[in-house]
C-alpha cells in the first residue's frame, strides 16, 4: 500500500560566520550569513502520539513517544530532535504526532552548523505540522537550549539565530546580548565567498569550546574587580591594557582576542556598507591570526588552509570560521579566478598536511523556508 504523502517541506540553513568568532557567548556582535546548504524536513501528521524519524542517508527509524521526550538524551542520531521537541513542548507549544524525513546537505563536522540547521528545522517542522505560527527568534532560542541540554555544547546564540533568521544576499549584524539585528547587504564587488573544508577529524571542538568559555568567563570576573562591564564585549581595548596585570597570561590572550574581535566586527560591517572589500578582507586575515595566536583554536590544518588562501593573488582575505580545531575557512576571492584559486589552495594544502580540502558551492540564502506540498512534489526518498 502506498504511504500517505508528506504535507510540508521545511528547511533551515547552515551558516558561515564572516567575522566575529568566539564572541557570541561573550555578548559581542557577530556577522553570519545563512547558506543554501540546509537541513530539509519532509513532514506529515500521523494521528498518533509519537514522532517517527527517518533519514535519507541512514537506514535508521526512530520513534519518540510524545509523553517521554525527556528520556531520549542518549540516542545516537535523534537526541537533537528529541531535545527540540521536549523543549518546544515545555515552552507551551502544541506538539502533535508526526512523521519527519530528514535530508541534510550541510556537511557534518564542517563548522557550518549542521546541528543548528537540524535543530531549527525540526522545531519549525513541529510547529508547522501542529498548524501553529512560530517566531524565528524563539525557535532559535529553544534550539540553542537544546544544544546546551541535549548535546552538552554551551554554544552562543549565533548559529541557531542565523539558521532561523537568515536573509538571502545579506549578512546579519547580530548583537548577541540583546538579539537586535541589522541586515547588511553583501555585495563583494566582483568577488565571491569560497568555503573550504580542511577535512580534519573534528574531535576536539566540544571539549575545547567549553574550555574557552570558562576561560573568558574567568577573565571577565577578574576584570570586573576594576571595570564595570556586564560582558567581555563591553571591555574596551585601552581598559584591557590598563588592567592586564589582573589576568594570567593565558586569560589575557583569550580576552584580548575577544575585545579586538568585537572591534573588527564593527569595522567589517561598515566596510561592507561602504563597499570597501579590500579593507574587509584585511580584517578576515587579522581575525584568523588572532584566533590562532591569542585564542588558539586553529591548528596546523586550518592555518595551512588559510595561509594558502591568503597567499593567492586573487584572495582579498581568508579566515577560519566556526568553533575551530577543524572545519572550514571562508575566503573572499575574485570571481574570475576562483577555479585557479581552488586548484592552488588544494595543492598547497595537500602538500603541507596530507589532507584533501573540499570546497563547497553555496549562496547566501534565507533561514527557515516552509512549503506546503502537492502530492506530485514528494521526495523520491519518501517511499521507504
Amino acid at each position: 500500500m502506498k504511504e500517505k504523502a508528506y504535507r510540508y517541506k521545511i528547511s533551515a540553513a547552515g551558516r558561515v560566520n564572516l567575522i566575529g568568532e568566539h564572541v557570541d557567548y561573550c555578548g559581542g556582535k557577530v556577522l553570519p550569513c545563512a547558506l543554501s546548504l540546509t537541513n530539509t524536513v519532509w513532514a506529515r501528521p500521523n494521528g498518533e502520539n509519537v514522532i517517527r524519524l527517518r533519514w535519507t542517508d541512514l537506514p535508521d527509524e526512530v520513534t519518540l513517544d510524545l509523553d517521554r521526550l525527556d528520556e531520549y538524551r542518549d540516542l545516537k542520531h535523534a537526541k537533537y530532535h528529541a531535545g527540540c521537541a521536549a523543549l518546544w513542548r515545555a515552552a507551551g507549544h502544541r506538539t502533535v504526532g508526526c512523521d519527519l524525513l530528514m535530508d541534510c546537505t550541510v556537511p557534518f563536522g564542517s563548522g557550518l552548523s549542521s546541528s543548528a540547521a537540524i535543530e531549527v528545522s525540526t522545531i519549525a517542522a513541529l510547529a508547522t505540522v501542529a498548524e501553529e505560527p512560530f517566531d524565528p527568534v524563539e525557535v532559535a532560542l529553544i534550539a540553542q537550549k537544546a544544544e546546551h541540554e541535549y548535546a552538552g555544547v554551551h554554544c552562543g546564540i549565533m548559529d541557531q539565530f542565523a539558521s532561523a533568521n537568515g536573509k538571502a544576499g545579506h549578512a546579519i549584524l547580530l548583537d548577541c546580548s540583546t538579539l537586535e539585528k541589522e541586515y547588511i547587504p553583501v555585495d563583494l564587488r566582483g568577488c565571491t565567498l569560497v568555503i573550504a573544508d580542511c577535512k580534519k577529524p573534528h574531535s576536539l571542538v566540544e571539549s575545547k569550546y567549553n574550555e574557552r568559555r570558562k576561560e573568558v568567563e574567568t577573565a571577565l570576573c577578574l576584570l570586573q574587580r576594576r571595570i564595570k562591564a556586564e560582558s567581555l564585549s563591553e571591555v574596551r581595548p585601552y581598559q584591557l591594557e590598563e588592567y592586564r596585570t589582573l589576568l594570567p597570561p593565558v586569560l589575557y590572550r583569550r580576552a584580548k582576542h575577544v575585545v579586538e574581535e568585537c572591534d573588527r566586527v564593527h569595522r567589517a560591517a561598515q566596510y561592507l556598507r561602504e563597499g570597501d572589500i579590500p579593507a574587509f578582507g584585511e580584517l578576515l586575515n587579522a581575525s584568523h591570526a588572532s584566533l590562532g595566536n591569542l585564542y588558539e583554536v586553529t591548528g596546523k590544518e586550518l592555518d595551512s588552509l588559510a595561509h594558502a588562501a591568503q597567499s593567492h593573488p586573487a584572495c582579498l582575505g581568508s579566515r577560519m570560521t566556526g568553533a575551530g580545531f577543524g572545519g572550514c575557512t571562508v575566503s573572499v576571492v575574485r570571481k574570475k579566478d576562483v577555479k585557479d584559486f581552488k586548484r592552488f589552495v588544494a595543492t598547497q594544502y595537500a602538500r603541507e598536511t596530507g589532507y584533501q580540502a573540499v570546497f563547497y558551492d553555496s549562496e547566501i540564502a534565507d533561514g527557515i523556508v516552509v512549503e506546503e506540498l502537492e502530492d506530485h512534489a514528494q521526495p523520491q526518498s519518501a517511499q521507504i
